[in-house]
Order: structure tokens, then C-alpha cells, then sequence
């Protein structure tokens, strides 16, 4: 027993989360409701000890990433990041209109009278604004405010920052700059032990969605979901295009990219995978400086797996009820759809409020919802693995425009050679 654990934990990490994958799907395919009896506490157990880190890992990351920036150079980098999220954003839109309009799902299937989706409030843009800033930072990190721990960590950084350049304070931000280096090392010492059962977890997620979703529901929507599933790939086959413009070497992106990805896949929660993002980063020999901000802000304002499903299913309803879009109607979907996104929770099931919330803006039928919510795990899985691949993708791009060379070669530790320029 002792000699397997010990060729488990020296097996690569990607090849333990595929081997999990394959074997969720095939212990959900044959076995029965014991699976979900059986296996889903070790499921819940991984989202919690990934949602466990998200607090400490944003909050002393961004903290220490902002410490280590260049004068001048951190806002410069954030203006960077918030353009590239929202131009990538709005343009996979684009790409899943694009996709769907070609393809039509939808076409022929009829609106079940009996079907209903209830729509949550809208906050409105001002409100979602005003969010940024929590009003009592224990309420915002209790919640799991993305936007609100940022904010949070960006300005106790920035006057971190400030103390160690003064001249009077320079002795006690230097004295406080360790110590939260040292609480970030610790973070990163528990996200290597986390990381050990994330298999373990994917594989009880994996198998459970699997065995509750069947393949009835896969044939039923089956052109929804294959469309769907195109557009993504169209939005993948981008991203390559993007990166090689920008000089990063493919293989040695996606060699790290993997593990996020298949993380994120299984889990359904960008927020949730942001630890093993943020490891792929630092594998990929990405300066703390821009992945500390551009990763946890990337997981709650740069979804474009999200937007392309936003586009997808409202293409699909207007099928459903015999109204293909008009050409303002998509441009109404690519504006909405952008907003929506921004600062949407990146965790399982928030694609569905998404979806609802656009169609009540531009006039589709939100009982189209209630057909979409069974194959909300199979497209949110898609979805999500494509949000955190975007996150990285902008983090290389960001970095290279920055000057910086990135991973070339794997070390003797399976890790890469880090060279910033």
C-alpha cells in the first residue's frame, strides 16, 4: 500500500487527473445511484479545500505581486488586463453567435407549455459596480467577493507599497513584506499538499455527474451541446493563434495548461480551480507581479466560456419558439453578454443565471431556461475549462507584451526553466 501511494504522489499531476477523468466517466456510465451515495463527499470535499484557498491565495498573492511590480508598471499591467478580458469576452460572443447561426440548434424542437424558470434579480450595473467595494471586508471575504477581495488586496498592497518606498515607514513595510511573503509561501506549501487529492475529487465529481445526467439527457439536446462545443474549439484555435503571435511555444503552454483545464472541467468552478491556475502560472515561469492580478481577477471578469454559452443558448431559444435573431438583436446579446459576465460568480450553476438574466434583457423566453438547466453540468463543464484556459492565455500574453521570456525547457523536477527578461 505504501509503495502504490508513493507511485502515486511521483506520477505527474496531469497524468493522475486524466487517469481520474476516464475512470469517473466509466464508473458513472456503469454504475447506479450508489456512485452519487458513495462518491460525492470526496467531490465536496475538493471544492471546499479549493474554495478554502481562494481567500488567503488572492488576498497574499495579489498583495505580494503588487510589492514586487516595477514603479510604474502595475497600472500600466491592470490597464492591460482589463481591456484584454473584456475585448476576449466580448469576442467570444461573437464566436458563439458565429458557431450557432451556422449550425441552428434548436431548429424543430417545440417549447414544452409546462417548462418555467424563475429569473433572479438584476442588480443593474451601478450596483455591480459598487460592489467592488465591500462595505465590511469579513462579509466580503465570508462570501467569496471575488471583486470585493481584490479590491481589498490591491489597496492594502498599494499601501504596502507606499510604506516600503517612505522614508520614515520604509523599516516597518519592509518588516510587514515578509511577513506576508512568508504567509503567501505557507499558502502555496498547503496548495502543494491540496493538490495530491485533486485526482481523488475529479474523479467522485466526474463519475457522479456522470451517473445523475445519463445519456438520455446528452441525446436529447445533443446538437445543443455539440455546437456548443465547437464554438469552443473555434475559441481554443483563437487563443493559439493569439499566443503564437505573441511568441509562446504551444506545447509548453498546454503542457502546464492541462491540469487547470481538466480541473476545471470536472469541478465546474473557475474560482475553485484559481490554486491549480495559479501553480500552472508559476510552472510557466509567469512573473508574480502579473499572475497574482491578472489570475484572480481573470476568474471572475474574464469568462469566455461563459459568453460563448450565453451565445449559443439564446440562439437556441430563438429557435426553439421560431424567431432566429436579426442582426440587432446579436449586437444587444454581445453588449448584455459582455456586462453579464463581468464579475459573474465563477462557480457551478452560475452559467444558468447568466443565461436567464440575458434573455429577460433582450425578450427571449426564459421558460427555454428550464430546457437548458438538464445539460447544465455537461455544457458548464466546457464552459468553464475554456474560462481558465482563457486566464492563462491573457497571463502569457500580458506577460510576453511586458517583455518578459517565459518557461522554454523542463527542469529535472518536471518543472520549466524560468528566464524573465
Amino acid at each position: 500500500m505504501t509503495y502504490l501511494w508513493k507511485r502515486y504522489l511521483q506520477a505527474s499531476l496531469i497524468l493522475r487527473v486524466t487517469i481520474a477523468l476516464v475512470l469517473g466517466v466509466l464508473v458513472g456510465i456503469v454504475g447506479g445511484d450508489w456512485v452519487a451515495v458513495w462518491l460525492a463527499p470526496l467531490g465536496d470535499l475538493l471544492l471546499r479545500l479549493l474554495t478554502f484557498l481562494i481567500v488567503p491565495i488572492v488576498l497574499f498573492t495579489l498583495m505580494v505581486g503588487v510589492n514586487q511590480s516595477r514603479e510604474g508598471s502595475a497600472g500600466r499591467v491592470g490597464g492591460k488586463v482589463f481591456i484584454y478580458y473584456l475585448a476576449s469576452s466580448a469576442f467570444a460572443i461573437v464566436v458563439g453567435l458565429t458557431v450557432a447561426t451556422l449550425f441552428s440548434p434548436g431548429s424543430g424542437m417545440t417549447l414544452n407549455d409546462s417548462a418555467s424558470f424563475s429569473v433572479p434579480e438584476n442588480p443593474g450595473v451601478v450596483d455591480a459596480l459598487l460592489n467592488i467595494v465591500p462595505s465590511n471586508i469579513v462579509v466580503a471575504f465570508a462570501e467569496l467577493n471575488m471583486l470585493g477581495i481584490i479590491f481589498t488586496a490591491l489597496v492594502f498592497g498599494i499601501a504596502l507599497l507606499k510604506m516600503r518606498q517612505s522614508e520614515q515607514q520604509h523599516a516597518l513595510g519592509e518588516q510587514l513584506y515578509q511577513v506576508i511573503e512568508g504567509l503567501n509561501d505557507v499558502t502555496l506549501k498547503v496548495m502543494s499538499g491540496v493538490l495530491h487529492f485533486v485526482p481523488i475529487g475529479v474523479f467522485a465529481i466526474v463519475a457522479e455527474t456522470v451517473s445523475q445526467q445519463g445519456m438520455e439527457t446528452l441525446l436529447s439536446l445533443g446538437d445543443m451541446v455539440m455546437v456548443l462545443y465547437i464554438a469552443l474549439g473555434a475559441q481554443l484555435l483563437i487563443y493559439c493563434a493569439v499566443m503564437l503571435l505573441f511568441g509562446v511555444k504551444l506545447r509548453t503552454f498546454f503542457g502546464e495548461a492541462r491540469t487547470p483545464m481538466a480541473t476545471a472541467f470536472a469541478t465546474q468552478s473557475s474560482s475553485g480551480t484559481l490554486p491549480i491556475t495559479i501553480n500552472a502560472a508559476q510552472r510557466l515561469g509567469i512573473p508574480k507581479s502579473i499572475y497574482g492580478f491578472s489570475l484572480p481577477l481573470g476568474a471572475t471578469l474574464n469568462m469566455d466560456g461563459a459568453a460563448i454559452r450565453i451565445a449559443i443558448s439564446a440562439v437556441f431559444a430563438a429557435n426553439v419558439i421560431g424567431a432566429p435573431l436579426d442582426f440587432m438583436s446579436m449586437v444587444q446579446i454581445v453588449l448584455i453578454g459582455t456586462l453579464v459576465t463581468v464579475g459573474t460568480a465563477g462557480v457551478p450553476g452560475a452559467g444558468i443565471i447568466m443565461i436567464a438574466t440575458v434573455f429577460a434583457q433582450v425578450g427571449l423566453p426564459i421558460e427555454t431556461v428550464a430546457l437548458l438547466t438538464a445539460i447544465d453540468a455537461l455544457v458548464g463543464m466546457g464552459a468553464t475549462a475554456l474560462n481558465v484556459t482563457g486566464d492563462l492565455v491573457g497571463t502569457n500574453v500580458i506577460a510576453r507584451s511586458e517583455g518578459h521570456t517565459l518557461a522554454e525547457a523542463p527542469d529535472e523536477e518536471g518543472g520549466h526553466a524560468v528566464e524573465n527578461g
